[in-house]
């Protein structure tokens, strides 16, 4: 445009020659004269009231080059034909999951070459990126109604929680008119989680949206049928049947079709996670992202709508909240010569009177709950880890005290609780059996470990040297008046056999017994 415009300038202003002109501008004298020559002819259809707009129309428009009649030297059909059949094969890796081994066009550039094709990067990405301006797709923009889509998706992250670094897997719900977005933490991306996140949800926004979307994920497809049907997991048949609310999936490879959800999760994450990633506990971390959210949704969005008060505005329209649904799987699992249950790779204790017994196990995300005889006999939080084994002392209690030498190097005296180890280790060392028979008393009068380490302290501070699992138990006051044996029979629990020392310290601390924090 340049070009043009200076040349029919310095040739109708400053009447410089044809020759002067190419010369100058460094162009053949046969371009400038075809310039002029299209420049006088649009000026005379302009003059001559035959085309107004010609002159015009000239001036503004940048020169034109016919290259109808032009062949391409390099970029022959068999060389297109070549690229094709390379695009064609990075296709078909995409559909396989090889997304990361595609070839590039530096690649199909150097294959060529390898062919014996001389040819240029340049021509090469050219063709390659027309070819895919043809193939690109049209969207067609959506209009939503408030309380009737919602979108669902799983995003991992990698947090350091307690000081060891552990991959994460966020649940991300975004509605589809508010933008309102919701996100809980796990430990897996498995059913249990797919379950609770959903329980939680709907509590949380007291309301349930008419349709839940979902891309096509393991929780909530079982297999697929034919091309495009899908079988749907039964965790999602019965979330559907509780909560009644339809569900669709989107197709293979097509994340705009929930694109609220999809730009949610690298929002979220990165607003909640790119400054902070260190927390104490998993609960911590769950606290933040709950802070980042809230802070998210009372902000408002690219459309100037708050996500907070679209919320407000769909609650009318959501289906009736049904209350929570129990999200647990069952398992019947045999307790081994160890008093425990195997689950996950993980080792649970029991009550050591069950071993080699069936057991009813309720599994939750977070926690395991063990039945037997239909009647709950305890619980643990679920551990993730592998190869781990979960020791409560008190379920030992029985057999160690048949068997009181095994308590000093067993893993159950390990994991007990602080206070317990501690008793045990400034007491009761070289007396097991009587710390055995201190922890029965516990255990039957519902003593917290604290208080036990607490009334320990004060007898040793009353009687130095000489703390023993008799004072200790009359100084906590809870043991009964008389129990039976294992033979049946009633024996007293008075504490008949003391010397007169003894009954005199016995009393000493019966005297104090009212200062000791219950």
């Amino acid at each position: 445009m340049d070009t043009k415009q200076e040349i029919t300038r310095r040739y109708f202003r400053e009447y410089d020659s044809v020759r002067k002109i190419a010369r100058d501008l460094q162009i053949s004298r046969q371009t400038v004269r075809k310039i002029l020559l299209a420049y006088a002819q649009s000026k005379e259809a302009t003059d001559s009231g035959i085309d107004l707009k010609a002159l015009q129309d000239y001036v503004s428009s940048p020169p034109s080059y016919d290259t109808q009649n032009r062949f391409k030297r390099k970029l022959t059909a068999e060389v297109e034909d070549m690229i094709k059949v390379q695009l064609d094969d990075n296709q078909r890796k995409r559909q396989e999951g090889l997304r990361k081994q595609i070839k590039r066009k530096i690649d199909i550039h150097e294959y060529l070459l390898s062919q014996g094709h001389q040819i240029g990067y340049t021509t090469v990405c050219n063709y390659i990126r027309d070819k895919e301006l043809r193939q690109q797709e049209a969207y067609i923009k959506q209009v939503y109604v408030p309380g009737e889509e919602c979108e669902f998706d799983w995003a991992e992250l990698k947090l350091m929680i307690g000081g060891i670094k552990r991959r994460l897997y966020l649940a991300v719900f975004t509605s589809a008119y508010s933008n309102y977005r919701y996100c809980r933490l796990f430990h897996r991306q498995d059913t249990l989680a797919f379950l609770e996140a959903h329980n939680e949800f709907f509590a949380h926004i007291g309301g349930v949206y008419h349709e839940m979307v979902y891309d096509n994920m393991r929780v909530a497809i079982r297999e697929f049928v034919g091309r495009n049907e899908k079988t749907p997991t039964d965790a999602l048949v019965n979330l559907s049947g509780w909560f009644q609310f339809r569900w669709r999936f989107c197709n293979i490879r097509r994340g705009n079709e929930k694109g609220h959800v999809e730009r949610s999760v690298e929002f979220v994450r990165r607003k909640a996670f790119c400054h902070t990633d260190a927390f104490d506990t998993l609960d911590a971390a769950q606290s933040h992202l709950s802070s980042t959210c809230n802070h998210l949704n009372e902000l408002p969005g690219s459309t100037g709508k708050v996500p907070l008060k679209g919320l407000q505005q769909e609650r009318s329209s959501l289906w009736n909240y049904s209350g929570p649904m129990e999200c647990f799987l069952t398992h019947e699992l045999k307790v081994d010569k160890y008093a425990t249950i195997c689950f996950g790779t993980n080792h649970y204790s029991v009550p050591d009177e069950l071993c080699a017994r069936m057991v009813d196990v309720k599994v939750y995300s977070n926690e395991l709950k063990i039945y037997y005889a239909h009647g709950l006999i305890c619980s643990h939080d679920r551990s993730y880890g592998k190869n781990q084994w979960i020791i409560t002392l008190d379920h030992y209690l029985k057999t160690l005290a048949r068997k009181p030498g095994a308590l000093h190097g067993s893993l159950a005296l390990e994991q007990a609780p602080e206070p317990v180890r501690e008793v045990y280790a400034r007491w009761f060392i070289n007396q097991p059996r009587d710390f055995i028979q201190l922890l029965q008393f516990c255990q039957q009068a519902q003593v917290d470990h604290q208080r036990l380490l607490d009334t320990a302290i004060y007898v040793s501070g009353i009687c130095p040297g000489n703390v023993t699992a008799e004072k200790i138990m009359a100084l906590l006051g809870n043991q009964p008046s008389s129990h039976n044996d294992s033979s049946g029979e009633a024996i007293t629990g008075e504490i008949e056999n003391f010397s007169t020392l003894q009954l005199e310290e016995i009393t000493q601390l019966m005297t104090f017994k009212m200062e000791v924090a219950v």
